[in-house]
């Protein structure tokens, strides 16, 4: 499977045409290795893994999509690849290289044009945009340890813990649960601090009748899950269950929206307008979704300006949100699979409001 993904790139580029991988999420993508340094280079006739000492030997053992090459002499060893292959024109990830790599590449291998176009950063978007049958059963695996991990927390949420105490019980169970770390910082924020999107776990001491909002997710393979749930600490107020309703509400009709052929920014409209017309527009400042995988957050994104059209394969959060400033917050968000005829919700935990 990973093969046939540099065997893409390779499909993909002409004769003196290489393209040269170094960003840590892309090199797993076509190797399946994991690593914090390399690089995979791929011409039409050839693709190279170079690998420096720490991880050559389980490198060897594992990668079998590419050549593995012990890494000695960057500016050499590539120089002489790309010789050896007649090659021009170097493609490079136009959205992570830097602009001191891009020029540190043009003098340390003068002989090699090193291209600005984005041809192979749009070819690796498309690709690792639609995901794999394998792809996806590694995201659902890590899903189920998320909402493992959530139906464990119900239970150990109560007035006078603190946010940092929740966040830590629930990374400590996913850990044990198997995931291979966490797909990012844990947000867990009550009350007041509900209202911030992305707020950090603080010490303060969850109060009753506070909403507490969970975002978090799991790895499995390398892959990422991703999830929020808000709920009701001992009592709900009537405009708590009202926001809380509207939400929900907007994400069920977007998720029902959801099908290949409509445009990610429709998707994101048909959950903005229900929140708008309900009088709360202002307090939904942020797009609706974005494509998980490797990274947590890829493309396509549903939000107001992305002209993508969903296809099968496509993986997506649907996370809409009211945050009223200085009162409370709530969001809801699940991760779905494009289907032949709609999506699948890859989400099992229950989304009502639950009342801790």
């Amino acid at each position: 499977m990973i093969k046939s993904r540099i065997e893409f790139l390779q499909g993909s580029l002409k004769e003196g045409e290489a393209a040269l991988i170094s960003s840590e999420a892309d090199r797993l993508y076509y190797t399946g290795f994991p690593s914090s340094a390399g690089y995979v280079a791929v011409t039409r006739e050839k693709a190279v893994f170079l690998i420096d000492f720490r991880y050559y030997e389980k490198a060897k053992m594992t990668v079998n999509s590419c050549e593995v090459v012990l890494l000695k002499s960057f500016s050499r060893q590539l120089g002489e690849l790309f010789a050896l292959q007649k090659i021009k024109t170097v493609y490079l990830e136009t959205d992570t290289v830097s602009l001191s790599a891009f020029s540190s590449l043009k003098k340390r291998l003068p002989d090699f044009v090193f291209s600005s176009d984005d041809k192979l950063q749009s070819l690796i978007t498309k690709q690792r945009s639609i995901k794999s049958a394998e792809e996806i059963s590694l995201i659902k695996k890590a899903q189920k340890m998320t909402d493992e991990t959530f139906n464990f927390i119900l239970g150990n949420i109560s007035a006078g813990r603190t946010e940092r105490e929740v966040m830590l019980d629930m990374e400590f169970f996913m850990r044990r649960l198997g995931s291979e770390g966490v797909s990012f910082d844990f947000i867990v924020v009550s009350g007041k601090n509900s209202s911030m999107p992305h707020g950090v776990p603080t010490d303060k001491k969850i109060e009753t009748g506070d909403f507490i909002t969970m975002d978090f997710g799991a790895v499995c393979g390398g892959y990422r899950s991703d999830m929020t749930r808000t709920v009701a600490v001992g009592k709900v107020s009537d405009k708590q269950k009202e926001v809380y309703g509207i939400v929900l509400k907007a994400q069920q009709a977007a998720i029902d929206f959801i099908k290949p052929g409509v445009v990610c920014k429709e998707v994101d409209r048909v959950a903005r307008d229900i929140i708008s017309e309900a009088g709360y527009g202002d307090c939904f400042g942020h797009g609706l979704g974005h494509s998980v995988g490797i990274e947590i957050h890829e493309n396509p994104a549903c939000n107001t300006v992305c002209e993508t059209v969903m296809e099968k394969g496509i993986i997506m959060t649907v996370e809409p949100g009211i945050y009223i400033e200085n009162e409370f917050g709530v969001r809801i968000e699940d991760m779905v699979v494009v289907t032949d005829n709609g999506c699948e919700d890859l989400t099992e935990s229950e989304k009502e409001l639950i009342v801790v």
